[in-house]
């Protein structure tokens, strides 16, 4: 995915100062505007207390960790911090991407500000063709905001946690042998999957756990009407309830919503009747359909973005 060692890459972050940045705002805000060719930027073992953003113009960006257990980016803003109104979540963020053709990799982005003080974001990415690899988002409320109607985005073996909606969002985004860990009884996704979009979130050979007081979670409930989320062949804790899906209150919303599940396995994946009536359990040919590559690619790929087609199609 992105270059695998400190001597590779283009720009060094070091918190210590031994590298040519000690803050990685500062290494991304240096880095060239639409480049031609990708920049990678190392970020070396420490605690980086900071509030990142990728600019819509940083596009190409790697960012390697020097390990996700402790190469860590965090901060601690929250929605009653922020008081910018209704739309205060979305301010949150402790790393923002906006630049398309972004990867990430052995790294750790969190949000501090605890469980009891509403939407508090960890990632925030809406660029498109954005991956990420073996890295953790901890958080509690809104974790990982998945967004942008039309962007892609792929999760490969990464650990996401959080308490209410940590995983929202209108992107068309891919979990794959990730692990998800609910903090408390509530809900896991929030997909905003807009109506054109054909695919909203994929969890696909994944672990659903959760801390040991957790009992009843819900994979998902719908933040707009068309929400689309499957969940394929992944481990199901007992945690899950046995409903499986709620309508956030708003029957008419399981007119549009859709909730599949295929193949799944652990105490937490009951038979199909024990789900509620508008959610479908999916036969083997209706799950090829949600494949990585099919949710994922498009025309023009392979020539255009060919590091995001050698990720998603290898």
């Amino acid at each position: 995915m992105a270059p695998g060692a400190r001597e590779d890459c283009d720009y060094v972050v070091a918190a210590d100062g031994s590298g040519d940045y000690e803050r990685l705002q500062a290494a991304i805000d240096d880095a060239k505007s639409f480049p031609p060719d990708r920049v990678s930027i190392f970020v070396a073992d420490g605690v980086y207390d900071e509030k990142v953003k990728v600019h819509a113009w940083n596009t190409r960006v790697d960012l390697v960790g020097e390990s996700v257990e402790n190469t860590i980016v965090t901060y601690d803003d929250h929605f009653d911090e922020i008081d910018r109104g209704r739309n205060s979540t979305f301010f949150t963020y402790t790393l923002k991407v906006s630049g398309n053709d972004f990867t990430a990799r052995d790294l750790t982005v969190r949000n501090t500000a605890g469980a009891d003080v509403g939407q508090a974001v960890a990632l925030h990415v809406e660029a498109d063709r954005a991956a990420f690899e073996n890295c953790r988002f901890l958080g509690a409320q809104d974790t990982v905001y998945a967004a942008g109607e039309g962007s892609r985005q792929y999760f490969d073996d990464c650990y996401v946690e959080g308490t209410t909606d940590f995983v929202f969002g209108a992107a068309t985004a891919v979990f794959e042998d990730c692990e998800v860990h609910s903090k408390a009884d509530s809900y896991v996704t929030a997909a905003s999957t807009p109506q054109r979009e054909p695919f909203g979130y994929v969890l696909d050979g994944c672990t659903l756990t959760a801390d040991p007081d957790v009992s009843e979670v819900y994979l998902g409930r719908p933040w707009r009407d068309h929400a689309h989320v499957a969940v394929l062949r992944s481990e199901l804790g007992d945690h899950i309830h046995p409903a499986g899906w709620h309508n956030w209150s708003r029957p008419e919303a399981e007119e549009t919503a859709t909730y599949v599940e295929y193949d799944n396995s652990g105490p937490g994946a009951v038979e199909a009747d024990e789900r509620v009536s508008w959610s479908e359990e999916l036969t083997p040919s209706e799950a090829e359909r949600y494949a990585r590559e099919n949710v994922l690619l498009r025309e023009g790929d392979r020539e255009y973005a060919q590091n995001w087609y050698q990720i998603v199609a290898e």
